[in-house]
């Protein structure tokens, strides 16, 4: 129970000093690893640097799979802060060192631990509860976690102190000298605390009973690498898969090192027998050897980070719909810039992409009201973070583009392509609104009357035609194609009016709860902002063709400018989307 209880204290120390740190640097460290890794050496220098202050290299990890996800930073990149995250979470068992000075008396028993800590935990205190200041709160979190961190390693070394005299503990710690033993040890018993440093601390505080020899620790270290791997591995659950290949790198790391290392030291083992295996290892010496061990890892690892990057890319392959996207980008080339014309139709290719993924999306969100699944839902929000993409990389090359030397027609082409992405991007924000809804809907098990399931298929008939009018029009930059969109925009505008005062007529008969008329409502909402987006999408392919189209009278303008074809168009689709049918709808259903 003493073991337990100091493991506690330790866990609970090194929490509240790594979540003060992060707090006093704020978003700084965040910028530091997302502007400063241009090459592999500054992102093993910089990984090493921000995991020693936050004193966990799985942080650190998450952090960098987090920015790799959002498509902020490049896997390449990533490879060597992770490697550097390795070398810079041995600096924790250098602290923990401290944890064992002891003094009897004069100055020696200032610099004792029991007098350090103390010390520190009282400046820590008053921090905590006098300052009104957040950052010096935060540094209060720091002072106190590094003393409870303190509290806990003693705790733990006094526990385990007795037990040195004890003959069975002894023969179990000599199992582990055994290298699969002790590799798997490491392993298992890291991938539960989820921290190499917690296990690194707990074989310090084994230490001191004497009873841990250099072939008890070296297997252990080993396997601690590959365990701590568990939480970044867990933290890539629902990214994509350049997420997953950032986790996988951090596994691999340790994994090769582990292999590499245990290869070659039994190996020459076997050959020339090392008589320091019997060595008795310290707090001090584990600590030399777990840093030793992490450096001599990336020192071996650094020439083949390329190779690396390529292994996980064979590891976590593309779809053909992932080389697509990514075939939509390499469009973006720089050297186009000099040629605006070819910019821009460059530009309108990748945008083409961009609106389909957005439709695609709207289509699975649809999907999700019928059938809910987890995995849709997933690739939902998967697929938003790509869409974001596509309005960053597009947007940024078009504003690129605004600085060269360009015709009026080229700068009106440029400024209305601005603006349309701007309405792709948020097709893609109702796909997510909409899958939300799905999803509260099956979370909180909500079903809807016959009628509004009808009312609800006539309408989703009618969004699903126009996003496939505006995709095809776009795509095709056809101006006819491209009129028929705005008379279907406005009957799924009065549509969702009309079905809307229908869900209120029967939530006052009683017929539907409120619960289902929220659901309902939100439902509505958002295909009526969808009709409205495809709508300026298509007048902004109407304001190309014209050459002097007002776009702030853009709806009044093609009703007048196409009377007669707008009148037809319209009630084409009232005859189409009837939601007046419902009786035969049921007879058939």
């Amino acid at each position: 129970m003493a073991l337990l209880s100091g493991v506690a204290l330790f866990l609970f120390g090194m929490s509240l000093m790594g979540d003060g740190l992060k707090k006093v640097a704020g978003d700084k460290l965040e910028l530091i690893l997302y502007k400063l890794t241009s090459t592999p050496i500054k992102g093993v220098l910089l990984g090493a640097a921000v995991t020693a202050v936050i004193q966990s290299s799985s942080a650190t990890t998450v952090m960098v799979v987090g920015f790799v996800n959002s498509g902020m930073m490049k896997v390449a990149q990533a490879i060597g802060i992770i490697m550097g995250a390795n070398i810079g979470t041995s600096i924790t068992g250098w602290i923990l060192c401290l944890s064992y000075i002891e003094g009897s008396n004069g100055i020696a028993q200032l610099l004792s631990t029991a007098t350090i800590s103390a010390v520190v935990s009282i400046v820590g205190i008053l921090f905590k509860t006098v300052s009104k200041k957040s950052t010096h709160k935060s540094v209060g979190d720091i002072m106190l976690g590094f003393s409870i961190l303190m509290v806990g390693m003693q705790s733990m070394s006094g526990a385990v102190s007795p037990l040195k005299e004890n003959e069975h503990f002894v023969n179990m710690l000599t199992m582990f000298s055994n290298p699969i033993m002790g590799i798997l040890v490491g392993i298992l018993f890291t991938a539960v605390l989820q921290s190499a440093s917690a296990s690194i601390g707990i074989l310090q505080a084994l230490s001191v009973t004497g009873a841990v020899s250099f072939a008890t620790a070296f297997p252990i270290t080993l396997g601690i690498g590959v365990g701590a791997a568990c939480p970044v591995l867990l933290s890539s659950i629902g990214t994509n898969k350049n997420g997953k290949r950032t986790a996988l790198i951090y596994l691999m790391n340790d994994l090769f090192g582990m292999i590499a290392w245990a290869f070659i030291f039994y190996l020459a083992n076997a050959i020339v027998h090392f008589e320091f295996l019997d060595k008795t290892m310290t707090p001090i010496t584990i600590a030399m050897l777990n840093t030793v061990f992490r450096l001599a890892t990336v020192v071996v690892l650094f020439p083949f980070i390329k190779w690396i990057e390529k292994l996980v890319f064979t590891l976590v392959k593309d779809s053909e719909e992932d080389r697509e996207d990514q075939a939509d980008f390499d469009l973006l080339e720089e050297r186009f810039l000099n040629y605006p014309a070819l910019a821009i139709r460059q530009s309108y290719t990748a945008a083409s992409g961009m609106v389909k993924k957005a439709r695609k999306n709207i289509q699975r969100a649809i999907g999700l009201f019928d059938d809910y699944n987890d995995d849709r839902y997933n690739k939902i929000l998967e697929k938003e973070n790509l869409i974001d993409k596509y309005e960053d990389k597009v947007g940024s090359y078009l504003m690129q583009l605004t600085g060269r030397d360009m015709t009026e027609n080229q700068s009106k082409h440029v400024s209305i392509l601005l603006h349309t992405i701007s309405d792709f991007e948020r097709l893609g924000d109702h796909a997510v609104n909409l899958s939300r809804s799905a999803n509260e809907l099956y979370e909180r098990k909500i079903s809807f009357s016959d009628e509004a399931v009808y009312e609800l298929e006539v309408l989703t008939g009618a969004v699903r035609e126009i996003l496939d009018l505006t995709v095809r029009s776009f795509s095709e930059e056809n101006v006819h194609i491209a009129l028929q969109v705005e008379p279907l925009r406005e009957l799924i505008g009065v549509l969702c009016n009309e079905l809307k005062s229908r869900h209120i007529t029967r939530l006052k008969n009683g017929k539907c709860e409120m619960k289902q008329g929220f659901a309902f409502n939100n439902i509505l909402t958002e295909f009526d902002r969808i009709g409205a987006h495809c709508s300026n999408v298509a007048v902004a392919l109407l304001e190309i063709d014209a050459e002097d189209f007002d776009t702030h009278e853009h709806q009044k303008s093609i009703r007048e400018m196409n009377n007669e074809l707008y009148t037809t168009l319209y009630e084409t689709y009232e005859n189409k989307y009837n939601i007046n049918k419902y009786k035969k709808w049921r007879k058939n259903k």
